[in-house]
């Protein structure tokens, strides 16, 4: 008995040599990795800063973001990138030039090893970011938080957009549909206790504590029931997409198309879940059924408003949201302080306006 209970411990204790072990490698791993990023974007900063395209290029800030290769965070960029140039500071767009993919937090570790002198992040309200962003600032590195806020960190500065207004724009839209209802089920309908409440779903991401989405949704909801639309006839609902990356969130929308009702109006609050929100409207056959209220004016987007696939759709400033960035970071290297918010215009596009802006865009390019 005393040699299979010695047997017992022995094997445990292979067990717990093992997952010791185990931890030991994966902690090593991302050590190495971080190190081996920090080293190389301290030799790629080197490079650009000494001198790049013939160009001096007096300091050298990061842009941190979660999703690089969209349109949006692209048109950020560049917008942010030409501004700085013309003032002989060059900006990265963190993670381009780095293989594998990481995360904020990863890409703000990175930097601050970097010793940059300056970061642009796409944050949140996640303990973990609000210590990253303190952390960079005990370091002498000022950071400012871009269109996702950590209100509780020591950034120097929030460039966005206002969420007040992002959702009274959206709010408007459906007392729009909310009427256009009415009028049908009027001709279709005896009493008005035979109206059908208008579902809407307000899709948010899971990965963040965004406070910037809570007041677009409660916005939302006050600006419809200012316009005189009754409890009675429309229910809002939030519904958590996992944004782990493009295809997780194709799954998350799509899981809304196979219940038995689906909602009438899909409010989206970014570009990635804008043309996953349509494409499964397409998909499903409801053109007409679901009315798709946007985020951004790609131009796969503004496409599908010119079909009536999207109902409408707000456009961002994006070469504000790049200006502003740098414009904050600027400011505080030459005065020592710098605004605290920085807030980009927005526009409603929709079917009555799409025409126009499209021309627009034709004759600005």
């Amino acid at each position: 008995m005393m040699h299979m209970k010695k047997g017992n411990e022995d094997i445990y204790q292979k067990r717990i040599n093992r997952q010791y072990l185990t931890l030991v490698f994966t902690l090593v791993f991302v050590v190495t990795t971080l190190i081996a990023g920090s080293l190389y974007f301290r030799f790629y900063r080197a490079g650009i800063t000494g001198k790049a395209e013939g160009n001096e290029y007096e300091q050298y800030y990061v842009m941190i973001t979660d999703n690089y290769k969209s349109d949006f965070w692209q048109s950020v960029y560049r917008s942010a990138l030409e501004f700085a140039k013309e003032n002989n500071i060059y900006v990265d767009l963190l993670g381009e030039n780095l293989s594998g993919d990481y995360s904020c937090e990863e890409l703000m570790r990175i930097a601050i090893a970097s010793r940059v002198d300056g970061i642009i992040v796409y944050a949140s309200e996640a303990v973990s970011m609000t210590n990253l962003i303190d952390e960079a600032v005990r370091s002498g590195i000022p950071v400012v938080t871009l269109y996702g806020d950590s209100t509780h960190s020591d950034r120097i500065s929030f460039v966005g957009v206002g969420g007040y207004s992002v959702g009274k724009l959206y709010g408007k839209q459906i007392v729009r549909i909310i009427k256009e209802n009415r009028r049908q089920e009027l001709l279709e309908s005896e009493t008005i206790g035979d109206r059908t409440k208008i579902q809407i779903a307000a899709l948010a991401n899971s990965d963040t504590l965004d406070a910037g989405q809570n007041i677009i949704i409660s916005s939302m909801q006050d600006t419809i029931r200012q316009e005189n639309a009754t409890d009675s006839e429309f229910e809002v609902s939030i519904v958590t997409v996992d944004n782990t990356n493009t295809f997780s969130v194709e799954e998350s929308i799509r899981d809304i198309f196979m219940q038995k009702d689906v909602p009438d109006v899909i409010v989206c609050l970014n570009e990635q879940s804008t043309v996953c929100a349509y494409q499964a409207v397409v998909d499903y056959n409801m053109v007409g059924d679901v009315n798709v209220l946007g985020y951004y004016d790609s131009e796969e987007i503004i496409k599908a408003i010119d079909r009536g696939v999207i109902f409408a759709t707000i456009s961002i400033d994006t070469d504000q949201l790049g200006t502003y960035s740098i414009q904050a970071l600027m400011d505080y290297y030459e005065y020592g302080n710098t605004s605290e918010y920085y807030t980009a215009d927005i526009t409603l596009i929709d079917k009555d306006n799409v025409y126009e802006f499209k021309k627009q865009e034709e004759q600005d390019e």
